[in-house]
């Protein structure tokens, strides 16, 4: 490439990061951002008149300092804000909500030979000094989370650095945490207020027309420039598991898929037994855990053997989500349904960050069914049982689900016509074929045998349980697919309805 006919941006998107294409959105963000800049140092120095004229003229670049940005996972928005934070006279702040996504965007701008400085809590006032000495001396780059922006020193403090920029990563957080447990989220306008920041920019990857307005109303009053991709990641492959025993199919699909493996845990324990299984199953190391309840130093040993890994299989809570940028997974698994859509969409957003094809599973069960269900239609909840049990493309109810476009589909079971019997499938199936001859005891030892035959087709070994059969009968009785007969059959189970 003839780099005379190169941009500055171009240039130091393939000089400081090694990017040799910046994707058309990625380009437009940037643009926004220089471009609004060059507004606010040119209206710096008109006078008031001057600066009348100038707003009514040049309305567009007024308000794109303020932007809300939607790219899907993987689409590089990082980059949207560290390019802009080398050419910008004075230093970027950028706003996470996790240490861990801290200390992964700490790596990530230290390979590229750029300094930064992480603002978190239990620093002292000397290494609180220290940091802002290496500002004042050109770290150009500032990272901290809403807690610690929330104390008045800190913020008279940055007040002095002149900061140009705050981008917001994971923007979604200000709405779905910030009416809940991360209060601070909600003083985030306030403090970019204090500060003058002439511009912001809020990043997600997934927010519903609901939460774009609530980010739009929290961060910015309502006005507000929004950029919008295309929400589909085409090269993420989705299909939906109905399954009882759901450990049984997480040891299946670790088998039978590809690695790096990421399996999302609904709790710290469910990730702590999820991992012991699969090292039980298929060797010690095989697996570890990650959550928020790890010490520090834990968290970042399972971080670096993950990220290196090439077969490892991670089970996480929801702490390892948001942004941890390891490029070649393969395979995202829910052992439980996140508690949105959206939540959904950023966690398999994990997998194929590298442009590779890559699968997300949902392991959806009875109980999960009976569960959404009890949310109002067409709220954010609720999309989550529209989308495990729908019979048209998975991938469009995900991008109804964020008002987004229609597509063709690329890939996911429904469109594909992948069958997977479950295993409540089946147990039923016996049951209606079999009325009135089962009691509870006939039938788990029944499903015991022929659940293992099942699996040994494939693991090579007998995974399913008493325990696990027991789940089933029980998720079927409950769902009211099968009960109990009475008068003569008195215990022997009959089948009622397959409708969900």
């Amino acid at each position: 490439m003839d780099v005379s006919f190169e941009d500055s941006v171009s240039i130091i998107a393939r000089e400081r990061f090694g990017i040799k294409y910046l994707y058309p959105w990625q380009r437009l963000v940037v643009a926004n951002i220089l471009e609004a800049y060059d507004y606010y140092r040119m209206m710096k120095n008109l006078s008031e008149s001057e600066k009348s004229k100038f707003e009514y003229e040049n309305h567009d670049s007024f308000c794109s300092g303020r932007q809300i940005v939607l790219l899907p996972t993987g689409a590089g928005k990082s980059l949207c804000f560290q390019i802009p934070a080398v050419i910008l006279d004075g230093p970027t702040l950028v706003v996470y909500p996790l240490l861990a996504l801290m200390s992964d965007q700490q790596r990530r701008l230290e390979e590229c030979n750029i300094d930064c400085v992480v603002l978190k809590g239990g620093q002292s006032r000397d290494e609180r000094k220290e940091l802002f000495e290496r500002v004042q001396n050109g770290t150009k780059v500032i990272l901290a989370n809403p807690e610690v922006l929330e104390n008045d020193s800190l913020l008279s403090s940055l007040k002095t650095l002149g900061i140009c920029h705050v981008a917001i990563d994971e923007a979604h957080c200000v709405y779905e945490w910030g009416k809940s447990f991360r209060r601070s989220y909600l003083s985030l306008n306030k403090v970019l207020i204090e500060l003058c920041v002439p511009l912001v920019t809020a990043f997600t990857a997934t927010a519903s027309p609901e939460v774009l307005e609530n980010i739009s109303r929290i961060l910015f009053d309502g006005e507000v420039h929004v950029v919008r991709s295309e929400s589909d990641r085409e090269n993420i492959h989705y299909y939906v598991r109905y399954s009882s025993a759901k450990t049984k199919d997480v040891l299946f699909l670790a088998k039978t898929e590809q690695k790096p493996m990421i399996v999302f845990c609904g709790t710290r324990k469910k990730s702590e037994d999820m991992a012991r299984d699969l090292n039980v199953c298929f060797g010690e190391g095989t697996s570890l855990f990650y959550h928020a309840g790890l010490q520090k130093s834990e968290k970042k040993s399972v971080e670096e053997w993950f990220y290196n890994s090439k077969k490892g299989i991670l089970c996480a809570t929801c702490a390892y989500g948001m942004g941890v940028d390891k490029k070649d997974i393969k395979t995202v698994v829910h052992l439980e349904p996140p508690s949105t859509v959206e939540a959904y969409i950023q966690e398999a957003g994990r997998a194929g960050r590298d442009g590779s094809i890559a699968k997300a599973f949902m392991l959806w069960s009875l109980e999960d069914s009976k569960k959404f269900g009890a949310f109002g239609i067409n709220s954010r909840e609720r999309m989550v049982k529209e989308f495990a049990e729908t019979d048209t493309c998975r991938r469009q109810v995900l991008l109804d689900a964020l008002g987004a476009e229609k597509t063709v589909c690329s890939g996911c079971d429904v469109c594909d016509n992948v069958k997977n019997t479950s295993d409540w499938e089946i147990t039923y199936s016996i049951i209606k074929k079999n009325r009135n001859f089962y009691n509870e005891m006939e039938i788990e030892e029944r499903i015991f045998s022929d659940m293992n035959v099942r699996y040994r087709k494939s693991i090579e070994k007998n995974i399913w349980t008493h325990a696990d059969s027991v789940e089933v009968i029980r998720q079927l009785k409950e769902s009211g697919k099968i009960k109990e007969a009475g008068l003569l059959w008195k215990g022997r189970l009959r089948a009622v309805s397959l409708n969900p």
